[in-house]
């Protein structure tokens, strides 16, 4: 099976980061990198507001939808409903370690019964045009890895997946806050490396502890696609060289002066209280002279004001940059 490009750099789905307005800046950072929401519940979609939730936010470009849930009816449901939003990929949440997940008998803890998930799959698929994907853990608690992460993908794949996101940690229910979960289980990318070389049928991405593009790029010549999490969060900037590095894109990157100005100016038209599109933003001046000023500036000030604050905070920032 040739290489799916589709997946080759992907943004992860954060509870509550990788909202609407997030995914707004990170768009005008990359066009080609594939984004994803937050995990949304299934029953939230079908009793809840959906428009609200749903909203992709005038996002262009390749957004995944991202589903918890354990029925497989009512994942096709959400799915089908989600699909009439303009996702072009529905992704079956098997690996987050929260507690709200646990109660709800889905996320990681569903590692633990892959036929479940397969059926969850097969609904899907039958309920959309879309592609309907899977991001898992390597296994939960005491599971052997190398025994149920094979497995699993078998079952994925009997089902229907052709991309499996691999987040290349174990997921501990007991013992480690969601917090500790995302660092404190050792990384084991060889054994997803080896399920990627057995599996070809199956185009396997790589989750987890990725910092840097230098990181992924190297990462490319083993998986089909990378997923950076925290790392394009909190240096956002660093987004701007994926359309060149990884998809050979020679368009010029946005200054990060243009993308303050961009969002100021959404904001200002939509209304928006700019904190939302604000508070994902803290880090664009990671490592650049300013930074400190513009984290507190956005972190004090935002809230109590509109757009301009944000556009004073850069007046600012770049103020302390003709300086230095």
């Amino acid at each position: 099976m040739p290489l799916n490009q589709s997946h080759r750099f992907c943004i992860a789905p954060m509870i509550d980061w990788t909202d609407r307005y997030c995914r707004f800046f990170h768009r005008l950072l990359t066009r080609k990198a594939r984004l994803y929401t937050e995990m949304v519940v299934d029953e939230a979609i079908i009793r809840g507001d959906r428009d609200r939730l749903l909203d992709p936010g005038s996002v262009a470009g390749p957004v995944a939808l991202q589903l918890g849930g354990s029925d497989a009816g009512r994942l096709a449901e959400a799915a089908r409903i989600g699909e009439g939003y303009g996702y072009q990929e529905v992704n079956f949440n098997v690996g987050c370690p929260s507690d709200r997940v646990q109660s709800g008998a889905f996320g990681a803890c569903l590692m633990r019964d892959p036929s479940l998930v397969a059926r969850g799959v097969e609904a899907m698929r039958r309920a959309v045009s879309v592609p309907v994907t899977v991001k898992c853990r390597i296994g939960v608690d005491d599971q052997d890895p190398a025994a149920v992460l094979p497995a699993f993908a078998d079952a994925m794949a009997g089902a229907g997946c052709e991309t499996l996101i691999v987040h290349a940690r174990k997921a501990w229910l007991q013992g480690l806050s969601p917090k500790e979960n995302r660092s404190v289980p050792p990384l084991d990318y060889e054994l997803v490396a080896q399920l990627a070389r057995e599996r070809r049928d199956l185009h396997v991405v790589l989750n987890g502890g990725i910092g840097s593009l230098d990181e992924a790029e190297a990462h490319l010549g083993r998986f089909a696609g990378v997923m950076l999490g925290r790392a394009a969060y909190e240096r956002p900037y660093l987004l701007t060289s994926v359309d060149e590095r990884l998809f050979g894109e020679n368009v010029p990157a946005p200054s990060r002066a243009m993308v303050v100005r961009t969002v100021a100016d959404r904001a200002e038209r939509t209304g928006t209280p700019v904190w939302r599109y604000a508070r994902h933003m803290l880090g664009l001046y990671a490592g650049e002279p300013g930074a400190r000023t513009w984290r507190r500036r956005l972190s004090e000030e935002t809230r109590a004001g509109g757009s301009p604050v944000l556009l004073d905070a850069l007046d600012e920032v770049e103020a302390a940059q003709a300086a230095a």
